[in-house]
């Protein structure tokens, strides 16, 4: 589908901006990577071969009983005798030595019977976000096995580095997209309106403005439990209003320009004058405040998990992450982890907004 004119300046004007277009892309390449997270990171394997069927584990469920063991519950590819199973076809002996059998079935026979030799294809982190590596020491600092070392439960940090960032930019893409939504439409209506919608509207942002935000989710999440959903949910309830001022003040100041008003005289519905007319004008103020509402959702969600009071524990956090640097100050790689994360995203986010502001001001042009 081809742009309009308007979107072609508006598209030159992003990419003239380096800074604003290269920190897209950097910024699209780690959050792609990041959705693909269980390829990259997962204590299962991407691809198993076993008697010459293959096995897809991290979308999966499969149980023991697949692979030539006794039980029905989910295997544990980590665990050496089924991973002796699998590359032997099954031989039961797998469990009182993995690696004898291994070693014996490499000729291609055991016990004068052939060996159905299968393979497992592994991701480059073999460890998932809540996989714990009882191998010495938690923390331990970053090596060969761990590339930015392990937390106080020797829990993998590159993997929950890479899970905590795709649940903080989900979240703050959901409660930014529903909260913008909510603001601009109640600006507008309120703008554009003015008179006794506008005074009733005020008096609402009033009350709504002085609601204690954070104690009303400690309470909610004591009553109904720490989740993703009701997190998002008390989010959004919550800073919807921090749009309406700046909505309402452009349909204030637009509602009156002679364009509106020969709309007006023509018939246009007040809908279409708001969203198609009035809208487009009021978006570079709308614009410049969302930088503020993206940085500051992935800053309050990091705050809330440092608390205690936001997503589950079961949730990678990179809030938690930085609690666990403040906690342990003899393992460095822990807070430095968390605050390089946190500043490379929201430079990148800052730097995308104000390039994406800058493209939709009319005043500015392309060189």
């Amino acid at each position: 589908m081809a742009l309009s004119p308007l979107n072609q300046r508006r598209w030159r004007n992003f990419r003239a901006n380096r800074r604003a277009y290269w920190s897209l892309w950097i910024f699209a390449v780690l959050f792609g990577l990041s959705l693909l997270a269980e390829v990259i990171a997962n204590d299962r394997p991407i691809l198993v071969s076993y008697r010459g069927q293959l096995f897809v584990p991290v979308y999966r469920f499969y149980p023991e009983k697949a692979f030539g063991g006794d039980l029905q519950t989910e295997a544990i590819y980590r665990d050496p005798a089924v991973q002796c199973l699998i590359r032997t076809g099954g031989i039961p002996d797998c469990w009182d030595d993995p690696a004898g059998v291994e070693a014996e079935a490499a000729s291609g026979s055991f016990n004068g019977e052939p060996v159905h030799a299968g393979w497992m294809i592994w991701p480059p982190i073999p460890y998932s976000f809540q996989t714990v590596n009882n191998v010495g020491a938690a923390p331990s600092p970053p090596d060969r096995d761990h590339w930015l070392g392990t937390d106080d439960t020797a829990r993998d940090v590159t993997a929950r580095l890479i899970y905590g960032f795709r649940i903080s930019i989900l979240f703050t893409l959901i409660v930014t997209t529903f909260t913008a939504l909510i603001g601009i439409a109640a600006g507008a209506v309120q703008g554009y309106f003015g008179g006794a919608v506008d005074l009733v509207f005020q008096r609402l942002l009033e009350i709504w403005g002085n609601m204690p935000g954070l104690y009303i989710i400690i309470i909610f999440a004591a009553i109904l439990g720490r989740s993703f959903t009701l997190l998002v949910v008390v989010s959004v309830v919550l800073g919807w209003p921090a749009l309406v001022g700046v909505v309402r003040a452009e349909f204030l100041r637009a509602r009156n320009f002679e364009y509106v008003r020969a709309a007006r005289a023509l018939g246009v519905r007040d809908g279409t004058i708001m969203f198609r007319h009035v809208l487009p004008n009021a978006m570079v103020a709308t614009l410049t405040m969302l930088p503020f509402m993206v940085t500051g959702g992935i800053s309050g969600l990091a705050a809330l998990d440092y608390l205690g009071y936001g997503l589950p524990s079961s949730y990678p956090s990179l809030g938690e992450l930085a609690n666990q640097g403040k906690t342990n100050l003899q393992a460095p790689w822990l807070g430095l982890t968390a605050f390089f994360t946190f500043a490379f995203m929201l430079a990148l986010l800052v730097f995308i907004f104000e390039g994406v502001r800058d493209a939709f001001d009319p005043r500015k042009t392309f060189a």
